[in-house]
């Protein structure tokens, strides 16, 4: 995988980043990013990732996921959206011997649509869509609700949700076919559809007018139809995202 794929899992808290953004504003940043596997014998990576943010009266742009609102107002937001999957497999990044042998899993493109609604509460974030490349096929809905509290400079967003994954998202990546198994030694195995419970956190702290400091976390237990996966060593995966912006 090339650095600059790994990238795009800043569209994973997209949702929570644009709680940072005033409308009308681009943000430029740098950011490091530390991604734990699922996969047996991938070990954890630290890239280092640009950060690239804008929010508008019409679309959106945060990281490697864009959007356009047919709805915006300060309690619905209604967009059409797409974004960058960065979810793959590469057997040569394990060391376990018979992963190294099965086929590649690759990263795609999805689009559908988003929703969040505002409320005094906290608000709630959902987002549907399919893959567009034709690589697993598959559907993902993500639901979350989230509470913004902010004191002066410091603003911190944390929230709960879940994502679901259709029977071709989970098979393409978790899923072992006939074929590879009679090649690699690795169990036949066939993934159904199934929920990933999560809890996300996102802290920004504004150092002035322009310039703030943030990180991002989330941690994901994974469900059944993963865990099972004879690719699959562990029972959660996690994604952790810290840096710097500058807003103009």
């Amino acid at each position: 995988m090339t650095k600059f794929k790994i990238f795009a899992l800043a569209a994973l808290t997209a949702g929570a980043m644009n709680s940072a953004y005033a409308e009308g504003q681009w943000s430029l940043g740098a950011a490091a990013l530390v991604e734990s596997f699922p996969y047996k014998g991938v070990d954890t990576k630290v890239y280092p990732a640009p950060i690239i943010g804008y929010e508008g009266e019409d679309f959106y742009f945060r990281g490697f996921n864009a959007g356009y609102y047919l709805w915006n107002d300060k309690t619905d937001k209604l967009s059409v959206t797409a974004w960058y999957s960065p979810l793959h497999f590469r057997p040569k990044d394990s060391d376990d011997r018979a992963l190294r042998q099965l086929d590649r899993r690759k990263s795609t493109m999805m689009a559908g649509l988003s929703y969040a609604h505002y409320t005094q509460y906290g608000f709630l974030r959902t987002i549907l869509g399919g893959d567009v490349l034709g690589e697993s096929n598959g559907i993902s809905w993500d639901l979350a609700w989230l509470y913004r509290y902010t004191n002066g400079a410091l603003t911190i967003v944390p929230g709960i949700g879940a994502t679901w994954n259709s029977e071709n998202q989970n098979d393409y990546y978790y899923g072992v076919s006939r074929n590879e198994s009679a090649r690699t030694g690795v169990n036949r195995y066939n993934a159904d559809s199934d929920w990933n419970p999560y809890l996300e956190l996102t802290v920004n702290y504004a150092l002035n007018d322009s310039w703030s400091i943030y990180g991002m976390g989330r941690y994901i237990h994974l469900g059944s139809e993963v865990k099972d996966s004879p690719m699959v060593d562990t029972s959660w995966s996690g994604i952790v995202l810290t840096g710097v912006t500058y807003s103009f």
